[in-house]
């Protein structure tokens, strides 16, 4: 593991302004992907003299701190989290420091993005650098101030030390800093001096969620703003034919009816015009490629299953020559559906395109990228674009594809008028963009009673696992191990959902892995430290996960979760998944309520490094753990010559509030570099949730959503 606490780096990858006019230090990093914020602290903010710089820190002449977060803020907490590990470097009360959400800047900003759970784990070097860097700079200012060398000053709670004992806060020496070189070498805590990281943090924004506070996309307004439903088409494979928009026009309120590619948006001066007058527009619309369904899909992804010309994405040994050999040969096949994102907060977004700027307002994971679309569909440079993000009432992956941030500047554009397009629940769930529908084939070979082969065979619906996956475990646990894959290429929208591909591919996989279990009579949790003691960690460097971390989570979750003892009428099952540089294992309890499971308790162990907020973090775990089982067991979305059959919650299935789990979450004790927790949790628990299911009913779950099987006899082994 490399030195932590010692960090060389260039004085160009630090931004820093002159003194600030009201008395002040703006100081800043361009970050690798950060995303910061902070708390409330005592003082009115407002009434301190901050200046608009284009950084990351400020620290105002008494002492307190403001802290941008320039990524985008999902709930997965680095609002709060991000902060807080800046605000341990630079040894400021938690209480003093603010956060302000920032706006699109790739000038000073990287990787403005929330996505993939990287948000701590590539900000975590930069935002320790930036808040030692700048300690290190007031106490060089103190230092100078008292004629003293400065290794023999220190600095704890915004107050500054030297040997003789006279102190100074970081408000009284703001000035002085700023005239000082920014210093190469900085020493950063160890993680044992710790006063902020690893403690309790509450949501810097919780204050103004509970009391409906205006932080959310759907909150923002702007004076002359119009409210924008659009029309679109009602399946994948149409376009509009022709249309007349006399009785939308009529509608009290609406003002405006336009058409803009196959779309129609009716403008009006507030939302429930603009969507009754969407309703009332007469649409013909016309046939323009196939009317998929999802038998169609069915059929296809087959085909790919059944063919010998996939693309082959890691291959270890021989596995051909292992199946040949082998005593046994293992096979199944699991299946999933498309799904929606159901984000709580529907896609909305504000735009106001003007001749001097395009204004753009609203919850979007990707601005740099959107930002960079909307200029090449409208034709402006990309520094006419000025987007500021609000916080998001859900993301899950959705809100990575700005398509609803190009409606709303088009037709800004077209009408010269300040708009905000608004999705209805329906228009949400209709318009795509889903979590592609998968099938996997995996087959294994025994012999000696042992895993001699694996051959795992992927069918997607327009896209294939991305490339690490293939690297993740069984990789290099089985000496004959394949990978392969394959696509169809459809016109129904698809894309990231939370924890892509792994979702569920974890399910199948540690599906699969309590089969052979089974077949080979022995533990479920011992089949799995068996097979991660033949891993070497660093002996293959396509290898993503470690042997050891994920031996040590696996056990930490069959300790605490009480594996192989459960109590009366409970049955348990059991998962380990490595994802997103986490690595997580889950024993789920579960009862029989007249036949049918209900979840009691998963216990969840995880090594995510050094955890930043504990509070944060096992919300994340929760939110994914009920996450995954919820949807492996009751999502379901399929198909009708290009129209899904659900657009609301009346007939989609989502879990309960009744049926949701307790959740009891432990971490692996160490002092690596954080990863991130928003995705890695959700993957086990379905294949967890179905092995504790096969214990109970002798079940055997291959297709999601499981309430579908549950009333299926029990499928027998392909040998």
């Amino acid at each position: 593991m490399k030195d932590q606490n010692k960090v060389t780096f260039s004085r160009r990858s630090f931004i820093r302004t002159s003194a600030l006019a009201s008395g002040g230090l703006l100081i800043g990093f361009n970050f690798l992907t950060a995303c910061k914020e902070t708390a409330k602290p005592p003082v009115d903010i407002s009434k301190l003299n901050f200046n608009d710089f284009n950084a990351f820190i400020k620290i105002a002449d008494n002492g307190y701190v403001t802290i941008y977060s320039p990524n985008p803020e999902i709930g997965q907490g680095v609002k709060t989290s991000m902060p807080m590990i800046i605000a341990e470097e630079l040894d400021v009360p938690w209480e003093h420091v603010t956060v302000k959400q920032g706006d699109l800047d790739t000038k000073n900003f990287q990787r403005q993005v929330a996505g993939g759970s990287q948000s701590i784990r590539f900000g975590w070097d930069a935002l320790r650098q930036t808040g030692a860097t700048a300690k290190q700079m007031l106490i060089n200012a103190a230092a100078t101030k008292w004629g003293v060398d400065a290794s023999t000053c220190k600095a704890s709670d915004g107050v500054i030390t030297n040997a003789s004992g006279d102190t100074l806060g970081y408000g009284d020496v703001v000035n002085e800093a700023a005239t000082l070189e920014v210093p190469e070498n900085v020493s950063l805590k160890s993680p044992k001096d710790y006063k902020i990281i690893g403690k309790d943090a509450i949501n810097v924004d919780m204050d103004a969620i509970i009391t409906g506070q205006p932080l959310f996309g759907l909150d923002y307004t702007n004076e002359g703003m119009k409210y924008v439903s659009v029309a679109r088409p009602p399946a994948f494979g149409q376009k509009i034919k022709a249309f007349d928009a006399t009785k939308a026009k009529a509608v009290n309120g609406v003002s405006d009816v336009i058409k803009f590619g196959d779309k129609i948006a009716v403008l009006a001066s507030n939302t429930w015009a603009s969507m009754k007058g969407k309703k009332a527009l007469d649409i013909e619309w016309a046939n323009d490629g196939t009317l998929e369904s999802t038998s169609d899909h069915d059929e296809e992804l087959n085909k790919i299953l059944d063919s010998k010309n996939l693309d082959v994405r890691r291959e270890d040994g021989n596995v051909e020559k292992a199946f040949a050999e082998a005593d046994k040969i293992i096979e199944r096949t699991y299946e999933s559906p498309f799904l929606p994102h159901n984000c709580m907060e529907p896609m909305n977004f504000y735009a106001n395109v003007t001749d001097e700027k395009v204004h753009l307002v609203g919850p979007i994971q990707t601005p740099a990228g959107t930002a960079r679309r909307v200029a090449n569909l409208i034709d402006r440079n990309e520094e006419d674009i000025h987007l500021e993000m609000t916080r998001m009432g859900g993301g899950f992956g959705r809100r990575l594809y700005g398509d609803f941030v190009l409606e709303a500047a088009e037709i800004s554009h077209l009408t010269k008028q300040p708009v905000k397009v608004i999705f209805s629940r329906e228009d949400d769930m209709a318009a795509g963009i889903y979590r592609p529908a998968i099938k996997y084939r995996i087959r294994a070979s025994l012999k000696d009673g042992k895993v001699t082969g694996y051959h795992l065979k992927e069918a997607a619906i327009n896209s294939n696992m991305y490339g690490l996956i293939p690297n993740f475990f069984p990789a290099g646990a089985i000496a004959n191990y394949k990978v392969e894959s394959g696509n169809y290429k459809s016109n129904i929208t698809t894309g990231a959902w939370r924890a892509p591909y792994t979702n569920f591919l974890a399910f199948a996989e540690q599906s699969f892995f309590d089969e052979l279990a089974i077949e080979l009579n022995t533990d479920a949790v011992q089949l799995r430290l068996d097979l991660l003691a033949n891993v070497e960690d660093g002996k293959d460097p396509n290898i993503q996960y470690s042997a050891k971390r994920m031996i040590d989570t696996i056990k930490l979750a069959a300790e605490k979760g009480n594996w192989g003892k459960p109590n009366s009428n409970t049955y348990q099952g059991f998962a380990a998944y490595y994802s997103h540089n986490t690595h997580v294992a889950e024993v789920v309890d579960i009862s029989l309520d007249n036949g049918q499971p209900k979840v009691e308790k998963v216990t969840v162990a995880v090594d995510c490094g050094i955890v930043v907020n504990p509070t944060g973090a096992k919300n994340q775990i929760e939110g994914g753990v009920i996450d995954g089982i919820g949807h492996a067991m009751y999502g379901d979305f399929s198909f009708e010559k290009g129209k899904p059959d659900d657009t609301n919650f009346n007939t989609y299935r989502l879990i309960r509030m009744k049926e949701t789990p307790i959740v009891d979450t432990y971490f692996v004790d160490n002092e690596l570099s954080p990863t991130g927790l928003g995705e890695p949790g959700l993957p086990p628990a379905g294949g967890a949730l179905a092995n504790a299911i096969r214990n109970a009913t002798d079940k055997v779950l291959t297709k999601q959503p499981f309430i579908k099987e549950l009333n299926k006899r029990k499928t027998d082994l392909t040998v």
